[in-house]
Order: C-alpha cells, then structure tokens, then sequence
C-alpha cells in the first residue's frame, strides 16, 4: 500500500457500521491531529506524520529531506533489561495512536482490525529509514466530524457550519478491508506473535553455548527482589527476545488483565466470578480497597484469619478440647486437589524449619486425600481419636472423594466414642464457602465456632493461603508462623503489580513459559527444588499449571491454534540426576527451573570433609544447568580418550534451557514467595494465551460419569439375579461386568454382616474395641 497513513484515516472514517463508533473515531482523529502538531512544532525537521511511510519526493527535495527520525534508535538485539538499551521504538505520534487504537481492541473488532494493519506496515518497513513525508491533506468528508449520523452504508457529516451533507464514496470501498462488526482474533494471528514465530527460526539455528559466551547478554539476564534471585541466562533466548515478548504483552494487555484481576473484575467470566487469591494475604491497611458484589473482600479475609488465629491458639493452649476432656494433639485434614496439595506442601517444609521443628513438638498433621480406603487405613494408624481434631477442607462440601472421606473420619469418631452429635461438634471443623453453610450445618458441624469460610472468588489450587491452609497449618506450626508465609507471597505480589515487565520474576517466567511451549516447541517442562523439604512443590506446580492452562480455547470460545498448556512434573535434587535426568541431558528437551538456597535449613560439616553437605548439593545446583545448556562435543569426548565407537553413546547436544532460582534460605517466608511466584507465573501464560486460566470443566465430565457407574455399581450388587451391566459403551461394559463378577463379596451389605464393626475400625487405639453406643453419656443419636 502506498499510503498507508492515508488508508488508515479513511478506514477510521468510514468503516464503522452504527453512530456508537463515531464519537470514538472522532476523538482518535482529534488525538492523532494534535499530536503530529505537537510533535510539527518540536521537530527541527518540520512537518512529520511519523515512520507510516516515506515520500520519494521528499528524499529527492534536498538535505533537508530524508533525515533520520530523532526519536529513531536502530536495533542492535540487547535492548530487554540492558542498561544501552537500542531497541527499535516507534516515534511518539505513531506510538501515541497505535495506544489510542489498542485501548479499543477487546471491544470493537473495526479498530482491531485497523489496528493490525498498522502494525503489519510497521513490521515491514525499514526501521532505518524513517523519512520526514508531506502533509496530505485528507477531504473534509473522509475525517469524522462532531455531529455525525450513519444510515445505512450512507456516511454523512454535519460540518457545524453550512449543515451541508456530505455522501462518503469509500465507505464501500474499505469495507472489505475494515470488516463491519468485527470478529475476535487469536492471538497467533497478530503481528508481534508472527515475529517470534520467525524469531524462533533464528533462535533454534542458535546453539546456548555460543550465547553464554555474549558478556553483555548475560549480565542482563537476571531479576531480583527480595532475595529471590532468578539468572534466565541458560534460556534459549537473546534480549532481543525479550523485546518481542515483551511487546507481545502489551498487545495482549497483561498489565491490564493484572490489574483485573486483583481489583476484583470477574475475570473467570464462565463461571461469574472474581479471582483475588492476592486478597488472602492483604494487608489491614487496604480493607475498604478491593470489593466483590459490594462485599469488602480485605475486610472478610481478615476476619476469617483473626477467627482462625483465635481458634488455633485455644486448641494449643487446652482452651479448646475433644469430647472426653482430652486435648487435641492430632490433625488430620480431609480434602483433594488444592485443599491438599498447598498445605501439605508447606507442611513439609515447616517440618524441617527451625521455628517449626519447635511449634509442632507434641502434636501431628496428617493428610487424607484419597478415596481409596487404604489412605483411610494409613492417615489412621495409631492415632487416638479422643485426641484428634478433623478438618474437611471442600469449598462447596460436595467434592466426592472429600465428603466420602469426611463421613468415614465421622465414623471412626462415632466407633470409638459413641454416635452422640457432640462428638462431631467437638472433633470436626469446616473449610468452605460461605455457599456451603447449610451443608455445613447437615453435616453436624457448628458452624458458630468451628466453620472457617473462604469464597467463591477463591480457587481450589489458589486457596493455600485461605482458611483451607491457614487452619490446618496454624494448628500444628502456631498462627504466627502461618503469617510469615503470607507476608512472603505478599512481598511477591507487590513485585508482581509494580515492578517493571524487564525485572518481574513472574512476568519473565510465564513469558519464557510461553516462548518455550508455543514458540520453541517444549512441550514438558520440569520443576527441580535443590532442598528436600520442598519435594511436595513439584505436585502443587503441577495441578497449579495443568489445572489452569489446560485448555483448547480462548476466552472468545475460538479453538486454539498454538501450544498452550505444558506438562508439569520435577522431583528434588538430587534424587532426580538418577532418576530422569538422563533424558532431560540426552533424550527430548525439557526446560528445567532449578530452586536452590543460600542457606540449608540444617547443615552438615563432617570431620575430613573439604565442604559442608549443603556445598555438595548446591555443586550440582549450579554445574546441571551448565551441563544442559553447554553439552559435550564429540572432539571434548574424544580428547578424553574414549573409543571411536563409544564417542556417539558418550556426546551430549546441549542447548536445554533452564532458569534458577535461588533464595536465601527455605523458611516460611521464602515458601510464601516461591508460592506466589508460580501463582503469577500460570497467570501471566493464562493471559498471553488468553484463555481463562481459573475455571476447571475439564474435570468435570469425569465426575458426572463416575456418578453414572456407581448407579451400575449399585444395581449390580442389588440384583439378585446377577444380570450383566449394560452401561451402553460395549468396552466399559465388559471391564465393569470382568470387575463385578471377581468382587461379588466387595457388597458393604455382605461386610457388615460378617464384621461387627465398621469397615474403618479394626482395632482401636492402644488395642481396645469401641465402646457401646451411646456409653459416654453424651447427648444420645446419630445425626
């Protein structure tokens, strides 16, 4: 196109199709008018429209024609985070309405439309030739007006002078080019996605162990704050790289849809709800800031954690007791998913922390998540139940697996102390959302004093910092230790809103996520804690990612037609070099996050060893990433005097990308960092990808046929006759009928006719069998 500066004010002016477009036309007319005024007056150049397209004429007219653009910075790859940055930039007039143009992107597909055709002429032209161009002088009819009316494909302009009409011919010309209505985009279909797409060609032709040796790239390559320190240096990535992502999160508008989402806007629009897992560990000082259908969300959390402050306290302190008088030293928390994996993850780090070794003295956490009544078997052995404090942790008290589980632990209460609604009241607390209350209240649960709500606008792998984790926590570690936590991931989030994309831990880490999953072609991707109290992290990554970004479309409901969604797994090291590294160093390429500490929680110095056991571990922290990203060549093997057969079997390729991590030392504190660092991580690929990273349908089809086969279940062990099951899928049907026909004996009818006791009881605590019903002259019934 010859004037594409001329295409785009005609397509501004006449491809709206209703009066609702045209005031906003008008005013980004009106912008763009000024600006290039004030950027006329400005310029020793005289007259710019900016870098839109250069004039042949103006470049012969003398050497006042064709000088470079004074804002014009050539790009020399090193612009993300260098301290010489001299990435390509735009002049401010373009700058400035491209801006104005995207603000409009998500709401009118004419200027989306518009706007990607300027970005196409951008990205095609010569960055070093932006000439100075003559004023065009666009007809009075082309440029929207104040009191403007569309009829039909008719455009007519009310001048404010004459009141002369004035008929637009090209509204029907640029309609093919500006599409009336518009219609949404994937974001692969957009300039700055194009340009990695061949950036990534580049980079694959480059090998990781020629880019260590750039000094400048290296330097750059690294954020911090807080003592969190994260070196993307070993990432198959330039700072030009950088660049180009970071202008891919601009056009997809991450600092907005951040901004969404801690403000309270319903992001998680399919299922109507907010997402202020941030909320959970606000400070006092911001209630009255952040408001969800008009209930102050800061305000709730902190009365839910100064109830579970006081609760937990009393249980320590023999305040609160069980039914029998005894104290509660055993906690076994009931829930799956999210409601298990954060809080056990932090248990075991809190088992090994110093202050935590010391809070837990006298008493036990255990977890029970599992349907499968071997976990039941396993979480009870050996506890005493006059001593145990349940908590069932299901945001809607409906999840199967959890209200199975937390009707046995009921159960189990009952044969030891007898079926009396105290017990339950006494030995059973509640994690749940407020819409959960009446079934709270069913279940037998005093919903006064020992229900801890959390909301709807807080996710299941989000809620490790709600009630969900605070209660079973506190009561094990003590309040205060819980709260370091919380500050931790709270000194991330203000990192994660304030600081610049070039130096935000999460920002860089979800946009390498999505560089190596949709760019690279790395479907897998490995989570390596460098500390063996954090092997339960890797877990918690996986449901956090998996859960979120596992989906097909965008926020629109198109199909995706790029890589979203990796697939998580890790293990701490060094457990994992003799596991599967052998893969990740010669088998398909995994990018890898390594997480170590400057300091061990315990540290070990042996007599006659040259460094402490911390040392040794830390060695491999820092030589595996080395080994992934440098390799070994055939010439490196064969100078080490291997065979010449043997040179193929002992050569490693490199180029695996990595990141670090490293901390100061695995306390609360650092636990609650790492934890909103990946929280943020899955957010920023969710966004860039945009898809809706906190809903979870996908496992819920699962769910409504389980219920399905259970009615097989049911009516296969109610028939007398023992007809086969017919399920209506030919291949369910045969494995379902091969299962009921070898556990005929499985009925719970048939158990409890040869076993007394309830399938949990075996035998009790310390070998005694339950008493009597109702023998401890409690209030009497079953619920």
């Amino acid at each position: 196109m010859k004037f594409p500066a001329l295409a785009v004010a005609l397509a501004l002016a006449a491809a709206a199709p209703s009066s609702s477009f045209v005031p906003a036309v008008g005013q980004a007319y009106q912008r763009f008018a000024i600006e290039r005024q004030h950027a006329d007056a400005a310029s020793p150049c005289g007259s710019l429209v900016g870098p839109l397209f250069s004039s042949k004429a103006s470049k012969r007219a003398g050497k006042s024609q064709g000088k470079l653009s004074p804002t014009h910075r050539p790009r020399k790859g090193k612009g993300f985070g260098h301290p010489t940055s001299q990435s390509f930039r735009r002049d401010p007039v373009s700058r400035k309405l491209t801006a104005d143009v995207v603000v409009k992107t998500e709401h009118d597909g004419v200027t989306d439309e518009v706007d990607h055709m300027m970005r196409e002429h951008l990205e095609h032209s010569e960055p070093q030739h932006f000439f100075r161009s003559p004023k065009i002088q666009i007809p009075t009819g082309f440029v929207p007006g104040h009191n403007q009316v569309h009829r039909g494909a008719e455009h007519h302009v009310d001048d404010g002078h004459n009141g002369l009409q004035h008929h637009n011919p090209v509204a029907k010309m640029l309609s093919h080019i500006v599409p009336v209505g518009g219609r949404p985009r994937l974001v692969s279909q957009t300039p700055e996605w194009r340009r990695l797409q061949r950036h990534a060609d580049t980079i694959k032709s480059t090998h990781l162990r020629d880019l260590l040796k750039d000094q400048e790239r290296c330097d750059a390559m690294f954020a911090e704050h807080d003592g969190a320190y994260l070196d993307y240096a070993r990432q198959c990535a330039t700072l030009e790289t950088m660049d180009l992502l970071e202008e891919l999160a601009e056009r997809q508008d991450l600092k907005g849809k951040i901004d969404a989402m801690v403000s309270g806007e319903k992001i998680n629009f399919t299922e109507d709800r907010s997402v202020l897992h941030t909320a959970l560990r606000e400070t006092k000082d911001k209630i009255g800031t952040v408001f969800v259908d008009d209930l102050d969300a800061v305000k709730e959390v902190h009365e839910v954690l100064d109830q579970v402050k006081y609760f937990t306290n009393a249980v320590r302190s023999g305040e609160i007791r069980g039914y029998t008088g005894k104290r509660l030293r055993n906690i076994v928390s009931v829930g799956i998913g999210g409601s298990y994996l954060g809080p056990e993850f932090l248990h075991e780090v809190l088992k090994t922390e110093p202050e935590g070794i010391n809070s837990a003295l006298g008493y036990s956490l255990r977890f029970l998540s599992n349907v499968d009544p071997v976990d039941v078997e396993r979480t009870c052995a050996d506890l005493d139940p006059e001593e145990t404090l349940i908590v069932i942790v299901s945001k809607t008290f409906t999840t199967a697996e959890t209200m199975l589980n937390a009707r046995t632990m009921r159960q189990w209460l009952w044969d030891f102390m007898g079926d009396d609604a105290e017990v339950v009241r006494k030995h059973v607390v509640a994690c749940a959302s407020v819409s959960a209350t009446e079934k709270v209240k069913e279940f037998g649960i005093d919903t006064e004093n020992c229900f801890f709500r959390f909301w709807d606008w807080v996710g299941g792998r989000y809620s490790m910092c709600s009630a969900a984790g605070a209660v079973p926590i506190s009561l094990l570690y003590g309040y205060d230790l819980f709260q370091k936590f919380l500050d931790g991931a709270h000194s991330i989030d203000e990192h994660f809103l304030n600081a610049p994309f070039k130096k935000n831990i999460p920002v860089i880490m979800g946009l390498l996520g999505v560089w190596n999953m949709s760019f690279m072609g790395y479907n897998t991707r490995t989570t390596l804690p460098y500390a063996e109290a954090l092997l339960k992290l890797p877990a918690h990554i996986q449901q956090l990612d998996m859960e979120s970004n596992g989906k097909s479309v965008t926020r629109a409901g198109l199909e995706v037609d790029y890589p979203v969604g990796e697939v998580d797994f890790g293990e701490p090291g060094t457990n994992g070099q003799h596991s599967f590294f052998q893969l990740l160093h010669m088998g398909q390429t995994v990018p890898c996050d390594f997480i170590g500490f400057v300091q061990s929680q315990h540290d070990l110095c042996l007599d006659g060893e040259a460094l402490s056991s911390h040392d040794e571990l830390m060695a491999n922290f820092f030589a595996q990433p080395d080994a992934l990203a440098k390799g070994k060549t055939a010439e490196e093997v064969r100078a080490e005097g291997a065979k010449e057969d043997l040179v193929p079997h002992k050569t490693f390729k490199g180029n695996r990308p990595s990141v670090s991590l490293l901390l100061p030392k695995l306390t609360a504190y650092a636990t609650g960092q790492l934890l909103a660092i990946y929280e943020h991580r899955t957010a920023v690929q969710g966004f860039i990808w945009d898809i809706n990273s906190f809903d979870q349908w996908g496992v819920e089809l699962g769910k409504k046929l389980a219920i399905d086969i259970k009615d097989h279940l049911h009516e296969a062990r109610s028939d007398p006759d023992e007809k086969p099951v017919e399920t209506g899928s030919p291949a369910t049907s045969r494995i379902l009928n091969y299962y009921v026909d070898n556990s005929r004996h499985a009925s719970c009818d048939l158990l409890q006719d040869t076993n007394p006791l309830t399938s949990v009881t075996r035998k009790s605590h310390r070998d005694f069998f339950p008493p009597d019903e109702n023998n401890l002259q409690g209030r009497g019934g079953r619920l």
